[in-house]
């Protein structure tokens, strides 16, 4: 099996309970730091097409700016109105200083549309 994992960033570009938009492969990305854990979704609210990577991040979960749309980072599932649909959620492991996420191989490939 080919291994898909690619670089996003570094460990130390992203702040603590705080996220980093990146490109990975082509897909827009928010690597997260919550709750001791780095997670990676897509960078596109399911409610609005607005960045993820623009809200609060808080209690392994991330806000979005614009109407307060709320998701787990580990399933991408909404917790908060006016969302309903989940975002995208990527698989990710630390390399050394690197993080490494697999875009081509969602956690819940469901949620992509």
């Amino acid at each position: 099996m080919t291994d898909t994992f690619e670089r996003a960033c570094a460990v130390t570009d992203i702040p603590d309970e705080g996220v980093v938009a990146v490109e990975v492969a082509g897909a827009e990305v928010a690597i997260v730091k919550s709750c001791g854990q780095i997670f990676a979704v897509q960078d596109e609210c399911s409610h609005a097409q607005i960045a993820l990577s623009e809200g609060e991040v808080d209690n392994c979960e991330i806000e979005c700016w614009l109407h307060g749309s709320r998701f787990d980072l580990r399933t991408g599932e909404p917790t908060g109105l006016p969302a309903y649909e989940p975002v995208p959620v990527y698989p990710v492991r630390v390399e050394g200083d690197d993080v490494m996420v697999d875009v081509k191989n969602p956690l819940n490939p469901e949620a992509l549309r």
